[in-house]
């Protein structure tokens, strides 16, 4: 598994993405983007310094994608999201994808706290958050709304040092 920066061919997959209500209900967002539309997305974006997006690549293959959104030089923060397509789910891909996100958050463009949001009902996505070391930082209640309702969303966090005492808890590990 690799991470690479997302690129015009990656379309077809983000638009597929994009469109699956099951999908986009997990990031809170309408399932709704014409490929226009996202093609205009890719282009006006493409040079904003306020987010990276990245494939998940697994042997030339698209597994997914982690985002780092609303990057924050002054406060040094950015959010955090990932998507695993549904054939990769199950092995391990999300928390090495997130790792390697962090990786890049925190090592290449020197952040300090990497936040997320997660939805209080997505108890495996809490569980691989907690398992990789973000701690519990507070509910929101009815704070997104997504399939027909309003949905409580737990934010979670890490901060730097947390993240150099599990960076080097793993070396340690290899």
């Amino acid at each position: 598994m690799q991470l690479r920066p997302l690129e015009k061919r990656d379309l077809p997959y983000i638009y597929r993405q994009e469109n699956a209500r099951r999908v986009m209900a997990l990031w809170f967002e309408e399932p709704y983007t014409s490929f226009d539309e996202l093609e205009i997305l890719y282009d006006k974006h493409v040079l904003d310094q306020s987010e990276r997006r990245f494939v998940i690549d697994v042997d030339d293959e698209f597994a997914g994608v982690v985002e780092l959104m609303y990057i924050d030089y002054l406060h040094r923060n950015t959010e955090i999201q990932i998507i695993v397509e549904e054939k990769f789910q199950g092995q391990g891909l999300a928390q090495k994808a997130m790792a390697a996100g962090l990786e890049y958050a925190f090592n290449v463009i020197n952040m300090h706290k990497v936040y997320l949001y997660v939805d209080v009902d997505n108890e495996a996505a809490v569980h691989i958050y907690k398992k990789i070391g973000f701690e519990m930082e507070g509910r929101l209640r009815e704070h997104f709304y997504a399939n027909g309702r309003y949905h409580d969303s737990y934010m979670m966090g890490m901060v730097w040092s947390d993240f150099k005492e599990i960076e080097a808890a793993l070396k340690a590990e290899q």
